[in-house]
């Protein structure tokens, strides 16, 4: 559904994104995750063609991202954190005027999303609060059924709540569509993505389905039978070393039941236990974030 090559992008100095690659298969739930200024925006807005990489590609549905037509956008559904809507307009003229540039608007799911969302039709849209302009976004988007779905930051600043239910919505009532998201909240997409890319200062460190990514992540705990020192040199997955007395723990990214226990016998004489855990996505991600090393090496 979504082929990113190569794709680049700087502002002044910084670089936004760095040589990223990597694709979204049709039909996934791809999330797209790290912490806030990592280029997740930017790389969207290339793709919505709202901006301009500097080099590399982006194609959508088989077409390039900076040459997307009316029946390509047709298509694609998307909302964004910062997405400017017509304030002036009351909610029911909105949907009026947004279906008049889809044929495949569908005005039973659309009048369904309403009554939901319970969105008062009468009220204008500068008069609603953050959760109800996005309910109103998303039904514009929702309502003519898009192969694909693109939400930039949608529910940042929502209550747990409204986030369930608008999540709920998309999943039941576009089974069929490849939905992307991104977002720095890992509460939101936990439960349901079935993809997942991270990236960190512009730069892709994974993009892996989402089984295999908390299969090859864990917990290790190494008990010694004295105090010892941290070698010099450890392996580049062991992520977010820590030291304690006889005690050694941190985070090994390519965890590998008879490896990483190989390794910890070289490195470490003494050692007494080896204790091992599966770790939560957020736990991943928190990982990640704290030890700012690339983990798909």
């Amino acid at each position: 559904m979504i082929r990113i090559e190569g794709l680049s992008k700087r502002f002044g100095r910084r670089h936004a994104l760095r040589d990223v690659t990597f694709a979204v298969p049709e039909g996934s739930i791809f999330a797209l995750i790290g912490p806030n200024g990592a280029g997740k925006t930017t790389l969207l807005r290339i793709l919505m063609n709202l901006l301009r990489p500097d080099s590399g590609q982006a194609h959508i549905m088989g077409r390039d991202s900076r040459h997307l037509g009316h029946a390509h956008l047709a298509r694609i559904g998307y909302v964004s954190e910062n997405q400017i809507l017509p304030e002036w307009m009351r909610v029911g003229g909105f949907l009026a005027y947004s279906k008049e540039f889809y044929p495949s608007w569908d005005a039973a799911l659309a009048v369904d999303l309403v009554r939901e969302y319970e969105l008062p039709l009468d009220r204008r849209l500068r008069n609603l609060s953050r959760g109800m302009k996005v309910k109103a976004a998303l039904t514009a988007a929702l309502a003519y059924r898009p192969s694909l779905i693109i939400l930039d930051e949608p529910f940042g600043g929502l209550d747990v709540l409204v986030r369930e239910q608008l999540i709920g919505t998309i999943l039941d009532r576009t089974p069929e569509a490849t939905v992307l998201i991104s977002t720095h909240d890992l509460a939101e997409i936990e439960s349901f993505a079935t993809h997942a890319a991270y990236l960190n200062e512009g730069r892709l460190e994974f993009a892996e389905e989402m089984a295999a990514l908390s299969g090859r992540f864990r917990e290790v705990e190494i008990t010694l039978d004295t105090p010892a020192p941290i070698p010099a040199a450890l392996p580049d997955s062991w992520l977010v070393l820590e030291h304690s007395g006889v005690l050694v723990r941190f985070t090994d990214a390519r965890y590998d039941p008879i490896l990483t226990h190989r390794e910890a016998a070289i490195r470490f004489t003494g050692v007494r236990d080896i204790s091992v855990r599966e770790m939560s996505f957020r736990s991943i991600f928190l990982t990640l974030a704290k030890s700012r090393k690339p983990s798909c090496v």
